[in-house]
């Protein structure tokens, strides 16, 4: 293994396919953001920016025909192109959506059906060695199953506890079904930073706080095999989970080699007001603070996955404000393999979570809608010229560079079939 790991600047093309009203609408953000339309010249952008590193999301929906049959025809072309361009994917199997032959996120048949996908994509791409399997998985339940947001559009503890349960099984069961491609598969949890501080000292707050910020972490806590909280347990009880298969969760140990992605927005810190309502608090304590205690219960390597900001002003001082929190976490002897920002094109519908089709254009990518760069890119562009060359990262005893040096095992496994 190579002394020095390089680490991973990244962006992202925003990929999410939920549905909505009830499974009327599909909302493609690939689609609305003329991807399919346009991905050679997205590929290209990566590039532009002296980017290699790209978190991909193919539509899983549009690929996954049912048990054992897929369409990769979009992938056949694309992944290739990327392959040749030297770009590095990371790529992202589930986000946000599942095909409308599984339903939603409370089938439990989902987890062996997305692993079956999960190595059959691995098989037919042997050289993709970074992997998403399920894109935040707490986001993913909470939107679906306790909002009632998409997808199922369920609001209750029981239905967030079967979707929470049901995306890190997808995740547990996905990893080996990969790793049997890939022996040497490097895992990249993207999940939601979340934190609810309580208003006021009321009991009754700091106990709706502090249980939802145990419930932040379920999805991670199962995956990772860390022990939850009693009233979480019966959280879980409710949706479904029997002692066995928490029990089963425990025991395993597919998350034991995974680096942990987390993201930061605006959003995602949310005070618990006086009517025990969490609401939009801002950036108060911001990337690193909310990160640490992330760190802290899983002790992995750290990537910063995603983060934008809505005002395309303010956009540089937001991506330096967020290098400098990873910055700060590295100075402190936290791991920090990569950043990210999320995403290489403006966004469509997000200012509403998707949960709307109103084709509103959010401005928050590297470049708007017509690849025209916007002033981030040049800050971005800046950023990894002066430090990529600077930015040290500890080794670790699985995870080394995703380089040349893999090569040949590449080309004896061939592109699959």
């Amino acid at each position: 293994m190579a002394d020095r790991l390089e680490f991973m600047f990244a962006t992202g093309i925003e990929c999410s396919y939920p549905t909505i009203d009830h499974g009327q609408w599909r909302m493609d953000e690939l689609e609305a953001i003329g991807h399919y339309r346009n991905w050679q010249r997205d590929l290209a952008l990566v590039g532009e920016i002296g980017l290699r590193y790209l978190r991909y999301g193919p539509p899983y929906y549009r690929i996954h025909l049912g048990p054992g049959r897929y369409d990769w025809s979009f992938t056949d072309e694309v992944l290739p192109a990327m392959r040749n361009a030297g770009l590095v994917p990371i790529m992202d199997l589930c986000h946000f959506g599942v095909p409308a032959w599984l339903g939603n996120f409370q089938n439990p048949a989902l987890p062996c059906y997305f692993a079956e996908y999960a190595g059959a994509f691995a098989r037919r791409y042997p050289w993709v060695r970074l992997y998403t399997p399920v894109n935040e998985m707490y986001v993913t339940a909470k939107m679906s199953a306790l909002d009632g947001a998409r997808n199922e559009q369920l609001r209750s503890d029981a239905a967030f506890a079967r979707a929470a349960i049901h995306v890190a099984r997808a995740n547990v069961l996905a990893i080996p079904q990969i790793r049997a491609a890939r022996p040497d598969a490097v895992f990249i949890t993207s999940e939601s930073s979340e934190y609810f501080p309580p208003c006021c000292p009321d009991p009754q707050i700091v106990a709706i706080a502090s249980f939802e910020n145990q419930r932040r972490f379920v999805p991670l806590d199962l995956l990772y095999a860390h022990p939850v909280r009693p009233d979480v347990f019966r959280m879980l009880q409710s949706g479904g989970m029997t002692r066995e298969e928490y029990e089963w969760f425990m025991n395993q140990d597919a998350g034991k080699e995974c680096i942990l992605g987390v993201d930061y927005y605006r959003w995602n810190e949310r005070l618990v007001d006086a009517q025990g309502r969490p609401e939009s608090l801002g950036e108060l304590f911001g990337w690193f603070v909310i990160t640490k205690q992330y760190y802290d219960r899983y002790q992995r390597p750290l990537m910063h996955t995603e983060t934008n900001i809505q005002d395309s002003a303010h956009a540089p001082a937001w991506l330096w404000r967020q290098w400098h929190n990873v910055e700060l976490m590295q100075c402190g002897g936290v791991p920090v393999v990569g950043f990210t920002w999320y995403s290489l094109h403006d966004q469509v519908d997000w200012d509403t979570g998707l949960t709307r089709l109103r084709g509103v254009v959010n401005p928050v990518g590297l470049f708007d809608l017509n690849r025209e760069a916007r002033p981030v890119a040049e800050a971005y562009r800046d950023l990894v010229r002066m430090f990529r060359d600077h930015v040290s990262i500890a080794p670790h005893h699985w995870l080394s560079p995703c380089g040349d040096e893999h090569a040949a095992h590449r080309e004896s496994a061939g592109d699959g079939g």
